[in-house]
């Protein structure tokens, strides 16, 4: 259970998507104008992660590396189709974000029409795919280890557009040089909240 807590929390902090990859700055730059699209899209990524880095965990350890379909026949145990993992792992999360569009355009339409195109440009969100490729390259020993860093993940990334977009809302009024009104503030506010989440690296989990 500890080790689970760990993944989880470090997942958030340590190795934040936003702030440690910069995974993910497509979205988070262009939806971060205001707290409510920022905290829609975040729980669509956080479920979005929470969901498909499990399944592709198992997918990667049933089906797709050397010896994996060996549950099938022990004739497979030589089968190595670790080759398709991108495509495969893709396709998981293509699924997965049209399940979660349908959903939000059915009983959240004016969130819907806010989030726009960002909403389906999820499934080729850089930060939903290095979730999985994370996974895939830790060797994690379990779908609860796999199912603890996706969701670690996911909320890391909430946290960072939420943050961003508070702050973003606040600093609309305030006297910011011309030049680097919008996106250049941004950026800047970014880089300085992610020399700060360096600070995390430091802690022993």
């Amino acid at each position: 259970m500890q080790e689970l807590v760990n993944i989880f929390v470090k997942s958030i902090f340590v190795e934040n998507m936003i702030f440690a990859y910069f995974f993910g700055m497509c979205s988070y730059l262009a939806v971060s104008k205001t707290v409510k699209t920022g905290v829609g899209l975040g729980i669509a990524v956080i479920f979005v992660l929470g969901i498909t880095v499990p399944l592709n965990y198992l997918l990667e350890n049933f089906v797709l590396k050397e010896g994996a379909l060996k549950w099938l026949d022990p004739s497979f145990a030589t089968v190595d189709l670790s080759f398709l993992s991108f495509i495969m792992f893709i396709a998981v999360i293509a699924s997965m974000v049209q399940l979660v569009e349908m959903v939000v355009e059915k009983f959240a339409p004016a969130l819907y029409g806010a989030l726009g195109i960002f909403l389906p440009l999820i499934a080729v969100n850089c930060a939903i795919l290095g979730g999985s490729l994370f996974m895939q390259s830790r060797a994690y020993a379990s779908i609860a280890e796999a199912t603890s860093f996706g969701l670690g993940s996911g909320v890391g990334w909430f946290l960072a557009i939420v943050a961003i977009a508070a702050i973003r809302e606040k600093i609309r009024y305030s006297d910011i040089p011309a030049p680097l009104r919008g996106l250049g503030i941004t950026f800047i506010i970014t880089g300085i909240m992610g020399i700060a989440f360096m600070a995390f690296m430091g802690i022993e989990l």
